[in-house]
């Protein structure tokens, strides 16, 4: 298995040069380095390595801006950009479930912190989709954003804050029944079924 080792800035700009859906990271790096497959090639060793995949983990798996990428067996099926970002995820929807405990919620502070406790281990999760969470916003004014000025320019009285460990922001200004209806959005929007964003939604 291998580890790279990466702060949260350079993680973000990684994550901030996708250009589709499912893209890994090796591609990114690949492509921002102008490395092209001869390239490698011609500065490989004579024997190749395992075929890897970088693989998403939740937070029990892997340290935060650790990217793991274990080798596939001999025939193991090799996802592609055109598979579904949902099928991409499989592996971890539902277990945002499994990581959300009683002890980690109640050393929360209040409504606030456990409504963004919960955002960020949907962002651990669901790393590569959560960009999705930016096209939830109400009539008027925005949700969430990867800044801070944006929600403030976006209305009055927003009170952003960071959601932990993500690089991206929410309005904190909403009452209880607004945050879950925002957790269920947010949920559903990452491929939980209803009765599954029901439960991370009573969380709060």
């Amino acid at each position: 298995m291998k580890r790279i080792d990466i702060d949260d800035e350079l993680y973000r700009y990684i994550a901030s040069h996708t250009q589709f859906i499912g893209e890994s990271a090796s591609d990114i790096l690949r492509r921002l380095l102008d490395l092209s497959p001869t390239a490698i090639a011609e500065s490989a060793v004579s024997e190749p390595e395992p075929t890897t995949a970088v693989a998403v983990t939740c937070p029990e798996n892997s340290e935060k801006g650790v990217v793991t990428e274990p080798a596939r067996s001999a025939g193991e099926e090799t996802r592609t950009s055109n598979t579904p970002e949902s099928a991409v995820e499989a592996d971890v929807a539902g277990k945002v479930l499994d990581n959300i405990t009683d002890e980690d919620l109640a050393a929360q502070k209040g409504k606030v912190g456990r409504f963004l406790y919960i955002l960020s281990v949907l962002y651990r999760c669901h790393t590569k989709s959560f960009h999705q969470v930016l096209n939830i916003r109400g009539r008027d004014r925005l949700y969430f954003a990867t800044s801070e000025q944006a929600l403030l320019q976006s209305g009055k009285s927003t009170n952003p804050k960071e959601i932990p460990g993500s690089g991206f922001w929410v309005i904190t200004n909403s009452n209880t029944t607004k945050k879950k209806s925002m957790l269920t959005r947010v949920a559903e929007t990452l491929g939980y079924s209803a009765a599954e964003a029901e439960k991370i939604r009573d969380y709060l």
